[in-house]
């Protein structure tokens, strides 16, 4: 069928009048008049039998690609928890550390002068290198969260590779501050289905964020605290880096600003929801109503 039509549509696509050497030549020269067919020219006839050509390709066709496409939007995708369906005005204030530690101490001063608890995620070996700044962050109440061992690309790992990642950084936490962190989120923000579906059956609840301060970007101050503080809702969950250049200079009047839009800031453990819930396209998590 496809040589019957290729061969069919060169033919008719081709002037008979002309060798193709010839063509460039005629390109740049006034095209002569048409020959009269009545309504109908030699051009007109040969684009209506492409379009019929067209036409029946289309509709041999049409049929399995509309299968396949059906079948691309079947798969399920599976998401992370980006923020969360709350009543209450509670948001999650994180941390990512995986890099250095110098401010870490001056961070959590500031969470306790302001009275919030915060999501850390650790690299394992960023806990290997700081542990002392690990049993600190859990003294003074913050969750501890799991950011992978050596901070990979996780969509791709392989599904054991996937769950060496999460034990070899949870192991680590564990041995120093006697609690197994039950949150996860992957470096980069990277993850497919295998992470996601992989990391809730090893017991990890996959945490992203829907309010990015950019604080990595070093934009400034007013630019951290803007896009840090301008469009909160209640349920958010806002990612910040513990070793940005502006963070302790912006920390004080991002926080403050939390307190006075009424917002109470807790873990990621404790804005999540408990029992069944659902996570809609935009990744918010809800309760399930009761029937």
């Amino acid at each position: 069928m496809h040589r019957m039509l290729k061969g069919w549509w060169q033919s008719m696509s081709q002037p008979t009048s002309l060798k193709p050497k010839h063509r460039r030549a005629l390109a740049w020269s006034q095209p002569p008049p048409p020959e009269k067919h009545g309504f109908f020219t030699p051009r007109l006839l040969r684009q209506t039998a492409l379009c019929c050509a067209l036409a029946l390709l289309v509709a041999c066709y049409a049929g399995p690609l509309q299968h396949e496409a059906t079948a691309v939007l079947a798969v399920k995708r599976e998401l992370p928890v980006y923020c969360v369906e709350r009543e209450d005005d509670v948001i999650t204030v994180s941390f990512d550390a995986s890099w250095g530690g110098d401010q870490t101490l001056r961070i959590l001063d500031l969470l306790d002068e302001y009275n919030a608890k915060a999501t850390f995620f650790l690299v394992g070996i960023w806990v290997e290198k700081y542990p002392e700044l690990v049993k600190e962050i859990h003294a003074r109440g913050h969750e501890i969260g799991n950011h992978s061992d050596s901070h990979p690309e996780m969509s791709k790992l392989s599904n054991a590779q996937i769950i060496q990642e999460l034990d070899g950084c949870s192991d680590k936490i564990e041995a120093l501050t006697g609690e197994r962190p039950t949150s996860f989120r992957p470096p980069y923000g990277d993850y497919d289905n295998e992470v996601v579906t992989v990391s809730r059956s090893e017991g990890y609840e996959v945490v992203q964020w829907s309010v990015d301060s950019l604080d990595w970007k070093n934009k400034g101050v007013d630019d951290l605290i803007r896009r840090a503080t301008g469009k909160v809702q209640k349920g958010d969950i806002i990612l910040f880096h513990n070793d940005s250049k502006y963070i302790l200079d912006a920390l004080p009047t991002i926080l403050k600003s939390y307190q006075e839009q009424g917002f109470t800031m807790i873990p990621a453990r404790e804005i999540l929801l408990e029992g069944e819930t659902t996570i809609d396209v935009q990744g918010k998590q809800h309760p399930v109503a009761a029937e």
